[in-house]
C-alpha cells in the first residue's frame, strides 16, 4: 500500500528504530515512546486491523511477541510489567491502518500510560450473559 507509513517503514522509504526483523515480522520503536521502550510489532504484509488476519498470519505474528517481550524485559531491568494493546478501528483508537501491536513497558503507576474498564456486571442477568456468549460461540468458525 503506496500511502501507508508501515508499508514505507518496511520498505525502508521511512526510517526506524528497529529492534527485530525476520521475513514476515518486524518490530520498532514508536516515536511516541509513551513509557522507555515502547515498541511497535507489525506484520509485513499490510492487513488494516485483525479481521484481516488469517490464522497463519495471526499466528506468525503473535509468536513474535513473547521473544521481543523478554528482550524488553532483558533490556530494561527496571521494567515492572508491560501492557500489550492492539486498537482496531477508529472507534478503539486505532490510528495507524496497518495492524500493530504496541508493547509498552511499565515502569511506575505515574508512568504516563493507564488503562480503566468500567464494571457493568450488574448490566447484564445471567440469562443476557449466556445470550451473550451463545451469539458468539455460534460465529466462531
Amino acid at each position: 500500500m503506496t500511502d501507508c507509513i508501515f508499508c514505507k517503514i518496511i520498505s525502508g522509504d521511512i526510517p526506524s528504530y528497529k529492534v527485530y526483523e525476520d521475513e514476515e515480522v518486524l518490530a520498532f520503536l514508536d516515536l511516541s515512546q509513551v513509557t522507555k521502550g515502547h515498541t511497535l510489532v507489525i506484520p509485513k504484509k499490510h492487513v488494516t486491523d485483525i479481521f484481516e488476519y488469517d490464522e497463519d498470519l495471526a499466528a506468525t505474528l503473535f509468536a513474535r511477541v513473547p521473544k521481543i517481550a523478554r528482550a524488553l524485559e532483558q533490556a530494561f531491568p527496571d521494567m515492572q510489567g508491560l501492557n500489550i494493546v492492539n486498537n482496531n478501528k477508529a472507534l478503539a483508537y486505532q490510528s495507524v491502518f496497518h495492524s500493530h501491536v504496541h508493547l509498552i513497558p511499565r515502569y511506575s503507576k505515574q508512568d504516563g500510560f493507564s488503562l480503566s474498564f468500567a464494571n457493568n456486571q450488574a448490566d447484564y442477568t445471567p440469562e443476557a450473559m449466556e445470550q451473550i456468549a451463545h451469539a458468539i460461540k455460534k460465529e466462531v468458525n
